[in-house]
């Protein structure tokens, strides 16, 4: 099931193939995610150093009062994948005119 769809991807790309991923969240973006405050309008995907991150994906505090004054909805979250799926978008992404898109 997912919990968030970048439907603007789809129209501005050829999408190739598709793969399911796992986000490594803190506790006050789970139940954000949940209700689907997810904006993957200007994110992507980028591998460094055999892992793989989504960037500029913003999932805002479910709770803002209860926030800490330093958390940010922009920061950069590891993707859970295995070393063969991480290597093959890494693989994809040295190809020329390819890009990885959540």
């Amino acid at each position: 099931m997912a919990l968030a769809d970048n439907r603007k991807a789809r129209y501005d790309y050829e999408i190739l193939e598709t793969l399911s991923a796992g986000i490594e969240l803190l506790g006050l973006e789970v139940k954000s995610v949940r209700v689907h405050s997810v904006s993957l309008d200007a994110a992507y995907v980028g591998i460094r150093g055999k892992e793989a991150f989504l960037m500029q994906c913003s999932i805002p505090a479910y709770q803002p009062s209860n926030t800490p004054k330093d958390y940010d909805p922009l920061r950069v979250r590891k993707l859970l994948l295995t070393k063969k799926e991480i290597a093959h978008l890494e693989e994809s992404e040295a190809k020329k005119g390819l890009t990885i898109v959540p």
